[in-house]
């Protein structure tokens, strides 16, 4: 059985974490995803203790999300924190809508940029890639989608395919895992409540209590060289039903 993976930022309102790391490992995750904010400013006594809180509880954080400007910055405290943690794979995970390009070569520069950004960090034994949102999708002037630019341009960059995201985008996730399978290192695992649902939750849904096709899915991404299945819902209302549910369902695929 595949280890399922909590993505923390989930879990954000539920304060503090440390009930949610019980909660995660009686259900039966054994992998969160950190982001930025969690991690970013801790002193290097305070990494130890986050790490030995997830030790505690049974829990790794193999995959991780960094901002741009740090990996781009200070990337050796990046790679500090990831081998404190023991973070195997960072993936940036946004572009701010003032900073997005316009057109196909635009993309394409922040391909190469990411690609660059990502060399200290994968010479330090690190997997590095890009998370999308649903921005990526939006066809450009000449036809092309920026996340194809964004790849073409970084020809070494890993793909963390957030699923959810990419059918928001009204792409077809089943054509991207065809395209580029051999990208994705990890997957976000959520659901999209029926139109009009869940307004309340910004329109998504508990795994498996929406209407991504995840049993499809995940047979689909078996033949790819997907390591990391993480579960997140980016405004969930009550996080004990959210973990529980999820891997129930999870479990079933």
């Amino acid at each position: 059985m595949t280890t399922l993976g909590f993505q923390l930022y989930s879990a954000r309102n539920f304060q503090p974490f440390s009930g949610i790391y019980p909660k995660l490992q009686a259900a039966g995750y054994g992998e969160v995803e950190g982001y930025g904010a969690l991690y970013a400013s801790l002193a290097d006594g305070e990494l130890d203790a986050f790490r030995k809180e997830l030790d505690q509880n049974q829990l790794t954080m193999p995959t991780a999300h960094f901002g741009l400007d740090m990996i781009e910055n200070d990337p050796a405290r990046v790679i500090k924190i990831a081998k404190t943690l023991g973070i195997e794979a960072v993936y940036c995970p946004y572009l701010m809508p003032d900073q997005r390009p316009t057109d196909a070569s635009g993309w394409f520069a922040f391909g190469q940029r990411l690609q660059a950004a990502g060399k200290p960090l994968r010479e330090a034994g690190l997997v590095f890639g890009w998370h999308n949102h649903d921005f990526e999708f939006a066809a450009l002037p000449d036809g092309s989608t920026p996340q194809e630019q964004i790849f073409a341009g970084g020809p070494e960059l890993d793909w963390e395919a957030d699923i959810a995201w990419v059918i928001r985008g009204k792409a077809d996730p089943f054509a991207w895992i065809e395209s580029y399978g051999k990208r994705i290192s990890a997957v976000h695992v959520k659901d999209i409540a029926p139109s009009g649902e869940n307004t309340d939750e910004d329109g998504w849904a508990d795994v498996g209590h929406g209407t991504v096709d995840w049993k499809g899915l995940i047979a689909a991404l078996k033949t790819t060289r997907v390591k990391h299945f993480v579960v997140e819902h980016d405004n969930p209302k009550d996080i004990d039903r959210l973990i529980t549910r999820s891997i129930a369902s999870f479990n079933t695929y």
